[in-house]
């Protein structure tokens, strides 16, 4: 398979002053693999219980996402997670997590998932990731999510998973807790120093900012009137961004540019209803079309220079 996902398959209860759903689809693996699946295949290592029903199936289904990989109890629950967002969108209140099946998940991944071509770990604990990552040692890129929690409690295993991996997925919160540094370009160069040749990080209704050794990239977020509910925005880039690598032959930093464009876009459409419901209608012309809006708006030799001089006096 082109692209393997490690994460979690979850049931959500999302509240935002826009509205609710009691129970819809979530978890990193789900958002990222949909959202990945418009661009290569996916392949899904999770675990669920006997609540993941025929109807969550079809979700993965009607994207040709491959379950094989995915783990089931039946006597067992699913992963679930209810959060409340308020008029700031950028902060979820978390009031209530059930590990459930999750709390014991052991990654297990077949012979065929073995040999992805690239792979991202979900935001797991740091030992599972970095166990992974060495059953996967052929992959050409290897990218890693983490959270604060993992930071606080286990930076040790993380700092050394790190060191295992090609690109490292974060937000920007996270990047100065990581690296102790509050200069988000301090904390980029002091990360990429433990392993990873490459640091995107999500900066929510800000954009991103992709950091390599020798260069900094750095995109808008995508404007909208209306935002629903961003759970799940930031592994949906992730699965824009990993998904259009894998269709691409050369890994260079072009190809990493692009790919924020796309990641960029397709958590755009993610934020504009609940859970992974826009994002499952998706059209590939509604894609390109956002593609090319965000091209435009970002270019900024669109105006001639002598008119935007004129315009400044």
């Amino acid at each position: 398979m082109s692209l393997l996902v490690v994460g979690s398959v979850a049931f959500d209860a999302v509240e935002t002053p826009f509205g609710k759903r009691e129970k819809m689809l979530g978890g990193s693996a789900s958002h990222f693999s949909i959202s990945a699946s418009f661009f290569t295949d996916v392949r899904v290592v999770a675990v669920v219980g006997g609540d993941f029903s025929r109807e969550e199936e079809q979700v993965f289904e009607r994207h040709n996402v491959n379950l094989s990989d995915l783990e089931r109890i039946a006597d067992g629950k699913s992963f679930f997670w209810r959060g409340r967002y308020d008029y700031d969108l950028n902060t979820a209140h978390t009031l209530d997590t059930q590990l459930n099946v999750f709390a014991d998940f052991q990654p297990k991944l077949s012979e065929e998932a073995k040999r992805s071509r690239l792979v991202f770990l979900g935001n797991i604990q740091p030992d599972l990731q970095r166990g992974v990552r060495d059953q996967v040692a052929g992959a050409e890129l290897i990218a890693l999510d983490t959270m604060n929690m993992w930071i606080e409690v286990t930076r040790d295993s993380l700092l050394e998973t790190i060191k295992g991996v090609h690109v490292m997925i974060i937000n920007d919160a996270e990047a100065r807790q990581l690296a102790d540094e509050p200069n988000l370009i301090r904390a980029a160069r002091k990360i990429m120093s433990q392993g990873p040749r490459a640091l995107v990080v999500k900066r929510g209704e800000y954009g991103a900012a992709l950091f390599t050794p020798e260069t900094y990239f750095a995109i808008p977020a995508y404007p909208l009137e209306s935002v629903f509910d961003p759970t799940g925005a930031g592994d949906t880039f992730a699965g824009g961004f990993m998904g259009y690598l894998a269709s691409q032959e050369k890994l260079d930093e072009a190809a990493m540019r692009r790919a924020m464009i796309f990641g960029s876009v397709m958590a755009s459409f993610n934020v504009e209803e609940f859970g992974t419901e826009r994002v499952q209608r998706l059209t590939y012309e509604e894609i390109n079309e956002r593609f090319r809006a965000f091209k435009q708006m970002t270019n900024f030799e669109a105006i001639p220079f002598e008119r935007a001089v004129r315009a400044t006096k």
